[in-house]
């Protein structure tokens, strides 16, 4: 069911989904084109799914919630789970393979890709395993009476999955394995331009762990409509989805007529705080590395940078000479750092915002188009934009490309005003030769997360999602755990 290209290390996945414990292609045998990005070439196809399909894999899912023991059996979960932990750590070569393929993500950093979430699935059958799901609170007056009073944890039920393609097996995990360990059962819609990122984790767990039938299914489909179709199947009881705030909306309105619990992680627009007193040789060769390492395909990526009117020139020069020298080209060559967008669409999106951005009155410092030294793929020059005008679409609009747009500022006040003047409010960044300074500043960011000089506020242990149109609810610690459970507090007599 794969081809392989030896020279180039393109790796096609599997074409197949699973419904219902059966790996599987779609009744009709339609297929569709899986596109190499940094080629424009066809890689490989994948099977193209219907609502038919989906509905099946609702109701699978819903029969195994239902009617087997997965909800109740921690220990089961956990040994499945554990198995597939070590499934995928046997597996990792192919699926970064997979990943470079289909997303164009450069070799040399495609850890967060593959062994992060690899690792992650270890992480959350360990959790899970130790998590408390009945707890005493004790003894509790009430109205002259003493009751005590316990707190129960169930699982949701049947969790929808709809992912990205920026991060596909990384956010396939993300959103799934939670949901599993706490005893949901899951259906998956992974990104069309990503497919086998899910159509891997599938046949992985159909192939190499004892999950039932139904607990763990993955619909593929370059239609939006099969997407669509699982966020309002009144069957399902929660989406998880991390995406476009557009489509965040739409997945909100679809799952209203049930009233079903949504945990979304949508657009970001993040602003690093760069504060007059800052090392900027330390803050600014990161922030331009951090723009262009995924292409600036990333969600949390801190595009508009904020610097001090007294420090502009410094600041501008010291991002220009990192931008211009960022290793951009062959995602396998490992010496390079920035690969293409995900596809033509991508590119001409990214394209015409920078072009809008020089419109509304900013300059072009380095980059701006289309790198003439690759006559294929969907690549962007690495682009710094100064002087944008904070009300600007290039200011305001997530941008998803390599692209920073930088913004002078004259005091802190104005700083936060302009980094808070937005619909987002997914992460931030402040940067101060001064701890205290910078943190008080962060905490005036309305942001799910800040980062203050560099420190690293994403991980297992700790809740992370946005505020305002950045999304709802949090993925990761036990916070993020507890998004798949519902809570049901037992009085009992004292």
């Amino acid at each position: 069911m794969t081809t392989v290209e030896s020279d180039s290390g393109v790796l096609a996945g599997d074409p197949r989904m699973l419904i219902d414990g059966e790996l599987q292609l779609t009744a009709g045998g339609a297929t569709f084109d899986v596109i190499n990005p940094a080629t424009e070439e066809v890689a490989g196809v994948a099977t193209d799914g219907t609502t038919d399909d989906m509905a099946r894999a609702v109701d699978a899912a819903r029969r195994a919630f239902d009617t087997t023991e997965w909800s109740r059996d921690v220990e089961f979960r956990y040994r499945c789970l554990t198995q597939l932990h070590s499934a995928l750590q046997r597996d990792q070569e192919r699926l970064r393979r997979i990943v470079v393929t289909e997303v164009g993500c450069p070799v040399g950093v495609t850890w967060s890709h593959v062994e992060s979430p690899i690792e992650e699935v270890e992480h959350w059958a360990e959790f899970g395993r130790s998590f408390q799901y009945l707890e005493d609170t004790g003894l509790h007056q009430t109205m002259g009476t003493s009751s005590r009073r316990l707190i129960h944890y169930d699982p949701v039920g049947v969790v929808g999955a709809i992912t990205p393609w920026n991060v596909p097996f990384y956010l396939n995990v993300a959103e799934t394995m939670p949901a599993l360990m706490a005893g949901n059962t899951v259906v998956l819609k992974p990104a069309q331009l990503t497919p086998w990122a899910g159509s891997e984790l599938g046949r992985i767990v159909a192939e190499e762990t004892d999950i039932p039938a139904g607990v763990f299914n993955v619909v593929l489909s370059n239609a939006n409509e099969v997407g669509a179709a699982l966020s309002a199947d009144p069957r399902v009881d929660m989406i998880t989805f991390t995406g476009s705030t557009a489509t965040g909306r739409a997945i909100l309105a679809a799952g209203a007529s049930t009233v079903k619990r949504t945990l979304l992680e949508l657009g970001g627009k993040s602003a690093h705080v760069v504060l007059d007193d800052a090392d900027l040789t330390k803050a600014l060769p990161m922030a331009a590395t951090m723009a262009c390492i995924m292409s600036g395909q990333s969600c949390v990526l801190p595009s508009r940078i904020l610097l001090p009117r007294s420090r502009y020139d410094e600041g501008l020069a010291i991002l220009q000479a990192t931008m211009e020298a960022f290793p951009i080209g062959d995602p396998w060559d490992p010496a390079v750092l920035q690969g293409p967008q995900i596809s033509a669409g991508q590119r001409e999106k990214v394209l015409g915002l920078i072009a809008d951005g020089v419109a509304s009155g900013a300059r072009v410092l380095t980059g701006g188009g289309v790198p003439p030294q690759f006559e294929r793929g969907y690549y962007v020059q690495p682009t710094l934009l100064a002087d944008v005008d904070p009300d600007s679409r290039v200011a305001q609009e997530e941008i998803f490309g390599p692209v920073l747009s930088v913004i002078p500022y004259e005091t802190e006040d104005e700083a936060v005003a302009i980094a808070n003047n937005s619909i987002y409010g997914l992460s931030g960044e402040v940067s101060s030769a001064d701890e205290e300074r910078a943190l008080a500043v962060a905490m005036r960011l309305r942001t799910g997360s800040a980062t203050i000089n560099g420190g690293m506020y994403f991980g297992l242990t700790s809740p992370f999602g946005g505020t305002k149109q950045s999304g709802l609810g949090r993925r990761n610690g036990a916070h993020g755990f507890q998004e798949y459970l519902e809570i049901k507090t037992l009085g009992l007599p004292a």
